[in-house]
């Protein structure tokens, strides 16, 4: 018989923190990496890998995001329309240009975990290509990286 029961984490006793990252000169895959593990709460003492204890990720001035070597025009985002010759293309040049916010969003996906829940942590992402955002009333504290 055992002294001690193993603890779950219930959904609504999680509280859930608010963060804030400013991504101006950052590395992007360096940004999405130290931004995975927060989403999913590794961070937490109560982290369990098939439940969502991840707190939520603003991230600012995504389109001043920093690459290194030739990423800027050798990177190559694919979309699928589902139809025969439905494949289209676009570098990440013209991606930060036209839609600053997929690269990084891309990025962190990557690192989430695949099906449903990785969907709903990647919900708790929100991305923003200039320094303002609706999130104030949240309270977000800075998150130095």
């Amino acid at each position: 018989m055992a002294l001690y029961k193993t603890y779950v984490t219930k959904p609504l006793e999680e509280e859930r923190a608010w963060w804030i990252v400013d991504a101006k000169g950052q590395t992007l895959g360096r940004l999405a990496s130290a931004i995975a593990p927060i989403l999913r709460g590794k961070h937490k003492p109560v982290f369990v890998p098939n439940q969502d204890v991840g707190d939520f990720v603003i991230i600012i001035n995504c389109e001043l995001i920093a690459v290194t070597g030739n990423k800027l025009d050798e990177k190559i985002y694919y979309k699928f329309s589902g139809y025969p010759g439905g494949l289209s293309e676009i570098n990440l040049r013209d991606q930060l240009r036209k839609f600053p916010d997929r690269p990084i969003t891309a990025a962190v996906k990557g690192m989430l975990p695949d099906g449903s829940l990785g969907r709903n942590m990647l919900k708790k992402l929100h991305v923003y290509a200039g320094a303002e955002h609706p999130h104030i009333g949240q309270k977000p504290k800075v998150l130095e990286l």
